[in-house]
């Protein structure tokens, strides 16, 4: 029996080329990390004029002043809920949507398809207006809800082409064997695709969480208490009338993208496997 698996052996030249082209972009993302980081321990004249070296003094009261302050907690309780309400609402309706889409023959499905494709092209700021104009008709301005339902509309386009691409590539012989047995849509949906369905429900959570957990837009024009602000609009805390205290909005910044990343690195294989799920089919 012959082995038809090969290995690719890769030159020094293009070996080299690999290590250099990864390197620059892993420095393209971590050093604006690590001078976030570093800036949250300097003072603000040392900012001005060391912004990216180490700090010659450290000032650890930038952070502590900040995890032992009310507001900082209020506004990521505030997150948290407002980003698992927007997970959970966009994975149920994403995935019950593109189960239908993949599997179900009905007049018009590409076409509702595209629908709901459309709103890719068009992030939420260009929809503002009448978004706003909506919310307010339905008695949702300065509500959780007023932030949450508008997140989930403008990230089911996405959630719905990564669900489907992702059903439509599941075994065949499971749908023939469940139908066989008497399993409707339904049945099968809920104790078959969705079990098998991890990676991508992951990779659609991670997507919705760290897109509603970074909202600026959204929040700013739907609420008008400060009780309710999430921590993109904290930052306007430490934005004064003269000046900014841009040490505490580094400091700021850094505890809040903490829970983004520590989230990211611990579903990181559910994200990549639900991400190239369905690209090589055979």
């Amino acid at each position: 029996m012959t082995d038809t698996s090969t290995s690719i052996r890769m030159s020094a030249g293009t070996r080299i080329y690999l290590y250099v082209s990864l390197s620059l972009v892993a420095a393209l993302v971590l050093v604006p990390l690590v001078a976030t980081a570093l800036g949250g321990f300097k003072s603000l004249g040392e900012l001005r004029v060391n912004p990216f070296g180490l700090p010659r003094e450290w000032h650890w009261s930038n952070y502590l002043d900040i995890l032992f302050g009310d507001r900082y907690w209020r506004q990521m309780v505030n997150s948290l809920f407002i980003a698992v309400m927007t997970v959970f609402l966009t994975v149920v309706a994403s995935a019950m949507a593109a189960f239908t889409l993949a599997h179900v023959k009905f007049f018009g499905a590409n076409q509702l398809l595209n629908y709901f494709l459309i709103g890719l092209m068009f992030p939420a700021a260009t929809a503002i207006l009448p978004l706003f104009i909506r919310i307010r008709d339905l008695g949702l301005l300065d509500t959780y809800w007023g932030v949450i339902l508008p997140q989930v509309a403008f990230g089911l386009g996405m959630s719905i082409l990564l669900f489907r691409n992702y059903f439509r590539n599941l075994p065949e012989e499971l749908f023939q064997a469940a139908f066989v047995d008497g399993c409707g849509y339904i049945r099968f949906f809920w104790h078959i695709s969705l079990p098998l369905s991890r990676p991508i429900i992951a990779t659609v959570s991670i997507i919705s969480f760290v897109n509603s957990w970074n909202s600026y837009i959204v929040p700013l024009i739907m609420l008008n208490s400060e009780t309710k602000y999430p921590w993109p609009l904290g930052i306007m805390v430490y934005r004064g009338e003269f000046g900014t205290q841009w040490q505490l909005v580094l400091a700021f910044i850094t505890l809040t993208i903490l829970p983004t990343i520590i989230v990211f690195f611990l579903a990181q294989k559910h994200i990549i496997a639900g991400l190239t799920a369905g690209a090589v089919k055979g």
